[in-house]
């Protein structure tokens, strides 16, 4: 058991100058524009450095691929010896991850590896092989080179579990729980989540020691920059209100609905009408998700299409509108959407339509509580 660190005696700090970081992992983090630290990032590096175990929640585009990643390189440059694992909850995330890993551990000559579904098995087994610093990881695929002994996990000393309630919600907890048989009993875990339901708490207290709590900002409310518009319509006219906001905006625009064949119709429609246009869901193969994300990011179509996979690990920093074309299903689902508009200090917009069928719309955008229901018993006679 290690001894506990007050949350007072860790040191502090305003600039990443002042951590005394290794001069590579300093070099690249000024190359990438990590200038000021946010929110997240100053409350869990000095407690990652230290060794402590965290629990984090934080509302999404807050930093925290920055909060963990330079912790952990950090650790790495200190110790050669040891391997670090993040898990994410989707391929994209993941990919965005590594990529942001990569970038910033260029000079620090430490290596990582994506292990992701639909790319080739082999390819990865054969990367596993030459050796790695770091791993980024899907769950099921990560289960699949275990189960096939193609990679070991007795170096492990670092564990980041990012966006938990996703992947709980994806139904990720049994290969969670898996791979942790597969971990050192000691080890260091860093654990983000934009919510804490009962489930991740138990899952905490299973896989961490008196681990450090982060929060910041409530989890329900929504980036500051961040200009939201609700705009009653009705199905029929949907299509047409849609075509016209998208022609009255030149920027980037990611528009969400409900379902798999909902978003194909929909692109397909967008498409017919002459709009640059993407789609993303879970139905559709990696290459064709990679290639989506690719030309969005680089603009050459500036819209997509996409359920709510895309509502956490979309990480692009230009979007300028967010469409609710459908009503999300939860409140913690519209702040994630919306949360991919107005990231790093950017202003951004968030329309959502609401139709006369959307009976809690207008809870779910407002934040307002659900109201209590009254339940009218007949007297006994």
């Amino acid at each position: 058991m290690r001894p506990p660190i007050k949350k007072e005696s860790l040191k502090t700090f305003e600039t990443f100058n002042d951590l005394s970081l290794p001069l590579p992992l300093a070099a690249a983090l000024q190359k990438m524009n990590f200038l000021t630290p946010t929110p997240v990032q100053l409350e869990t590096i000095p407690a990652a450095i230290a060794g402590k175990d965290i629990l984090a929640t934080a509302q999404t585009g807050t930093g925290k691929t920055g909060a963990f990643g330079i912790p952990t390189l950090n650790a790495l440059a200190q110790d050669p010896k040891q391997q670090a694992l993040i898990l994410a909850p989707t391929r994209e995330l993941a990919a965005q991850i590594f990529q942001v890993m990569k970038e910033m551990s260029v000079g620090l000559k430490r290596y990582g590896v994506l292990v992701v579904g639909g790319e080739s098995f082999k390819r990865q087994a054969d990367d596993i092989y030459r050796g790695f610093d770091y791993i980024v990881a899907t769950p099921g695929r990560l289960n699949d080179h275990l189960g096939e002994r193609t990679i070991s996990l007795d170096h492990i000393g670092i564990l980041i579990l990012d966006e938990v309630d996703r992947m709980l919600d994806m139904g990720f907890a049994p290969q969670i729980k898996q791979i942790q048989r597969y971990l050192p009993v000691e080890r260091q875990t860093l654990l983000f989540s934009a919510t804490l339901p009962l489930e991740i708490v138990r899952l905490a207290n299973s896989f961490m020691k008196d681990p450090i709590r982060v929060e910041i900002g409530a989890v329900t409310t929504v980036a500051p920059l961040v200009t939201e518009k609700t705009i009653e319509t009705t199905n029929e006219k949907k299509n047409a209100l849609l075509m016209q906001e998208l022609d009255a905006r030149p920027g980037k625009v990611i528009i969400f609905a409900r379902t798999q064949s909902r978003t194909e119709r929909l692109a397909k429609m967008l498409y017919q009408e002459g709009f640059d246009i993407v789609c993303l869901h879970g139905g559709r193969t990696q290459a064709q998700r990679k290639q989506a994300l690719d030309r969005f990011r680089k603009g050459t179509h500036r819209i997509m299409v996409a359920t709510d996979l895309a509502g956490r690990g979309i990480d692009v920093l230009d979007i300028e509108t967010v469409i609710n074309f459908d009503v999300p299903g939860s409140r913690e689902d519209y702040v994630h959407r919306i949360g991919r508009t107005a990231r790093c200090g950017k202003t951004g917009e968030a329309l959502t339509f609401i139709t006369p069928a959307d009976v809690d719309g207008e809870r779910i955008v407002s934040g307002a509580k659900a109201p209590k229901r009254v339940v009218f018993r007949s007297r006994r006679r």
